[in-house]
């Protein structure tokens, strides 16, 4: 699934590097990051593609799974954007947009009375396990990479997650 095929007949990103090279020296780091940045904006448009049947974005459903996940399907909107790595807004419009669709309800807190609860309803686990099912079945858009190769770029990745404080560096499959 391609979006947005530029088809050029040579790779902008190389040609810039070199570019940079003879200007302004190693280009390496640079290459690396606009990469990531490009390949960011093509799995993005790819995954939401694949999401756009079920109505939502690759944003909403991150949150949709994340309650899935939570013991009751409850979370504080707080414990959602730390988990998720978002900014508090983002979680509120997030969420807002979930419930305007009827996938997940708001609710007092009743530990505390004061934070507010994004809860997912029965609806929004029906909605979850169809994307889900049409994103395993694309590979979330990662067919052209074997499974070595995936588990290789997770752990390259991780290592700038850790690099810029994410969580604590662990070995791999230590949990809490």
């Amino acid at each position: 699934m391609a979006t947005g095929q530029l088809n050029l007949p040579f790779d902008p990103i190389e040609r810039a590097a070199e570019t940079w090279r003879a200007r302004f020296g190693p280009s390496s780091a640079m290459a690396a990051v606009t990469s990531i940045m490009r390949a960011h904006q093509i799995l993005l448009a790819q995954l939401d593609t694949l999401l756009k049947p079920y109505d939502l974005t690759f944003a909403r459903y991150e949150a949709l799974v994340l309650l899935t996940f939570s013991k009751t399907g409850a979370l504080p909107l707080s414990r959602i954007g730390e988990r998720l790595m978002v900014h508090p807004t983002s979680v509120t419009n997030t969420v807002d947009r979930l419930e305007r669709a009827g996938l997940v309800r708001r609710m007092r807190n009743p530990r505390d009375g004061r934070g507010v609860l994004a809860e997912i309803t029965d609806g929004g686990r029906e909605v979850v396990d169809r994307a889900t099912g049409a994103l395993m079945g694309a590979d979330f858009a990662m067919t052209m990479y074997g499974e070595a190769e995936l588990k290789q770029l997770f752990e390259l990745l991780r290592t700038l997650r850790v690099s810029a404080g994410d969580f604590a560096d662990r070995p791999s499959g230590e949990r809490d």
